[in-house]
């Protein structure tokens, strides 16, 4: 690939100097170590790799589905749910099974569309599955379903902590060995899934994820969550949600937030079922059609049918058992309910309006909106740093004194770069997110605001705020943090605080100049 072509496939100008730091280093440094950055340029160059992760049973593969805007991930217990699969964009849709050895087997997909449940292959000898899709979606993103984490089955387990975002390798890059491979393995964002049964341990959970992706950290930077199955929330149990289930899956939300923080951004609640329904082709006509039937029935009836699933599904009707079957496992009983509360508010709805209306109802349009915002608008910045960490393990991996200097001194001085200063803010970010930098709370909180956000009104706290009170606080506040890192901090703290102080007067320079 040239040069060209290779800048116009990267997310941005960071990349492109963490590319370029690359390239001047390769003759500078072992083969092994070259071909550890070979691997670096690729991933680079490749889409946003977002990986799916959660407990078992919290919905993952629904909603893959969800997003993907294809049923083509398997929900029901087979030989494909217990392996990694990578969902990418390819120009023939195939399925490759990957051996450890390497080797390689291309299936066809299911007759439904899906990844086939069986692969007819011995399961203990495969590394993970890549499914080529010809999906717009997937230009922009890869997206990777996973085992779920604290799963009974240890090889799941292992699966998932050994291979999360393991890339196709290229030719030449099996001089890499485990160590160099792991440094630059890893998906580069998290979409984390939990449910209403959250224990303790998901902090737990998302840590696993955390060790699977060659030890960079998940932060809010490049991690969001979703409380998945919001239907099935008892909405009395929940304080202040006054009765309505959606009111009462935000607050829920809300709590779990707080539990997840700093590891994730934001904590969304969401209908899984009904997304996958609604955005993949499997909500249809006669779907619409049957819950028409349902709306024209009593009202007395239908409050004593969507009382149970059992009672929905037996209950004599005119409308047969087995079409009502078919729409409990499309939406459940909250989607039925919603979908005849939208007929009768509107008589006359056509099919597509009422799959629009479900998909609403869903909350996928909050999770793309936020995935958009977290992950898609600062690509650029996850994937350079994201490099910038395998590249760091490559050299440290090299057992090389001499070469590991040459790549610390490479990197400081790319960072020493103004354009670079968002890779800085990074670096804070995860320091304090992890708690490898300790900070009195209102300011890890005003860290975290700063680096986590895209918006320049939510990152100074300010959403909405006209420029000039926007200019102004962003130059109170560098001043502060300036002199906060001169006379109140710790070592450690005086580097974030210079690094926080610099960001805040990049604001202030974007807003003047605007």
């Amino acid at each position: 690939m040239t040069a060209a072509a290779e800048r116009g496939r990267l997310a941005g100008p960071l990349s492109a100097s963490v590319a370029e730091l690359c390239h001047r280093l390769r003759s500078q440094v072992s083969p092994r170590t070259a071909a550890g950055f070979a691997e670096v340029l690729r991933r680079l160059g490749a889409p946003l790799q977002v990986a799916v992760a959660g407990r078992i049973k919290s919905g993952k593969s629904t909603l893959v589905n969800a997003l993907i805007g294809r049923l083509v991930a398997p929900t029901d217990v087979g030989e494909c749910t217990r392996l990694v699969t990578r969902f990418q964009y390819g120009t023939v849709d195939r399925v490759e099974v990957v051996f450890l050895d390497g080797r390689k087997q291309v299936l066809p997909f299911a007759a439904d569309g899906s990844i086939p449940a069986e692969l007819g292959v011995d399961i203990s000898e495969v590394s993970h599955l890549e499914a080529y899709l010809t999906n717009a979606v997937l230009q922009d993103m890869t997206v990777i379903d996973t085992p779920g984490l604290g799963s009974l089955d240890a090889a799941s387990v292992s699966r998932t902590e050994q291979l999360l975002g393991a890339a196709e390798q290229d030719e030449g890059s099996d001089d890499l060995d485990d160590t160099s491979r792991n440094a630059v393995a890893g998906a580069e964002a998290v979409l984390y899934v939990v449910t209403q049964g959250v224990r303790a341990d998901d902090q737990q959970a998302l840590a696993a994820f955390t060790a699977a992706t060659a030890s960079r950290e998940a932060g809010p930077v490049n991690a969001i969550a979703v409380l998945n199955k919001a239907d099935t929330i008892v909405a009395e149990s929940v304080e202040g949600s006054g009765g309505d289930i959606w009111k009462a899956a935000q607050l829920l939300a809300e709590k779990q937030a707080a539990t997840l923080k700093p590891r994730v951004a934001d904590v969304l609640p969401v209908i899984g079922l009904i997304a996958e329904s609604a955005e993949s082709g499997g909500f249809t006509s006669a779907d619409a059609e049957a819950l028409g039937q349902l709306a024209a029935l009593d009202d007395d009836v239908l409050e004593t049918m969507l009382i149970a699933a059992d009672i929905f599904t037996s209950w004599e009707c005119d409308i047969p058992a087995g079409i009502r079957l078919r729409l409990l496992e499309k939406l459940d009983l909250f989607g039925v309910r919603c979908a005849v509360d939208a007929i009768r508010a509107e008589p006359g709805i056509t099919a597509g309006a009422l799959r629009r209306k479900l998909l609403d109802i869903s909350g996928l349009d909050a999770v793309r909106r936020r995935l958009s915002t977290v992950f898609a608008a600062r690509a650029d910045g996850i994937k350079a740093a994201a490099a910038l960490a395998s590249v760091t393990a490559l050299a440290h991996a090299s057992g090389d004194p001499g070469e590991r200097q040459r790549v610390h001194d490479a990197i400081e001085v790319l960072l020493a770069r103004p354009e670079a200063h968002q890779l800085r803010l990074l670096e804070a970010l995860t320091l304090v997110a992890s708690g490898a930098v300790e900070m009195p709370e209102d300011l890890a909180e005003e860290v975290l605001r700063v680096g986590s956000n895209a918006d320049i009104g939510a990152q100074l706290g300010l959403p909405g705020a006209p420029r000039p009170e926007l200019a102004a606080h962003a130059l109170e506040r560098a001043g502060w943090w300036r002199s906060f890192a001169s006379f109140g901090a710790t070592p450690a703290q005086s580097r974030v605080a210079h690094v926080v102080h610099r960001a805040y007067f990049l604001i202030w320079q974007q807003i003047r100049e605007q």
